[in-house]
C-alpha cells in the first residue's frame, strides 16, 4: 500500500476514473455532479492516490474552505474495501491539513460509512441530508498540530 499526493494530469486521471467508476457508475451520481472546478492540478485543492499492489485503487482530495480543511471525493474501487486503505486516506488529507496549517477538517460521509470516520475521530455535526439522492451527515474532526 502506498500513498501518492497527485503532481501531474496522468495521476489525475486515474483518480478521475476512480471516482467515475464509484460515484458514477456504482452509486448513481449524475457525472457532471461529481466533476468540478476543483478537479483541476492549479493549487485550490489536493488530490492523492492511494495504491494497492502498485495498482491505483483509492483516491481524495482536500481544500481549504473558510479556515476548515474540507475532506472530498473519498473512493475506493469495490474489490479493494475492507484493505484498511479508506484509513490511510483520511489520514494523508489530515496530514496534508496539518501542513497548510489548519486545526479542523469536516466531511459530508455518506450515512452508510459514518460510523467508519466516527472510528477514526469524527464527530456526526448535522442531521442527515440528501447530496445526490444519497443521505449524508456532516461530520468534523478536531486535529492535533502538535
Amino acid at each position: 500500500m502506498k500513498v501518492k499526493k497527485i503532481t501531474e494530469e496522468i495521476d489525475l486521471n486515474k483518480a478521475f476514473h476512480i471516482r467515475k467508476a464509484v460515484f458514477v457508475e456504482e452509486q448513481g451520481v449524475p457525472h457532471e455532479d461529481e466533476f468540478d472546478d476543483f478537479d483541476k492540478l492549479n493549487g485550490k485543492c489536493e488530490h492523492i492516490l492511494v495504491f494497492y499492489n502498485e495498482q491505483p485503487v483509492g483516491t481524495g482530495r482536500i481544500r481549504i474552505h473558510e479556515g476548515l480543511g474540507k475532506l472530498e471525493r473519498i473512493c475506493i474501487l469495490e474489490p479493494y474495501r475492507n484493505f484498511g486503505l479508506g484509513k490511510e486516506i483520511i489520514k494523508s488529507l489530515e496530514e496534508i491539513a496539518i501542513e497548510k496549517g489548519v486545526s479542523q477538517v469536516k466531511l459530508h460521509g455518506q450515512t452508510q460509512a459514518e460510523g467508519f470516520y466516527i472510528k477514526l475521530g469524527y464527530r456526526t455535526s448535522s442531521i442527515p441530508f440528501m447530496e445526490d439522492g444519497i443521505p449524508h451527515v456532516l461530520m468534523i474532526k478536531e486535529l492535533s498540530t502538535v
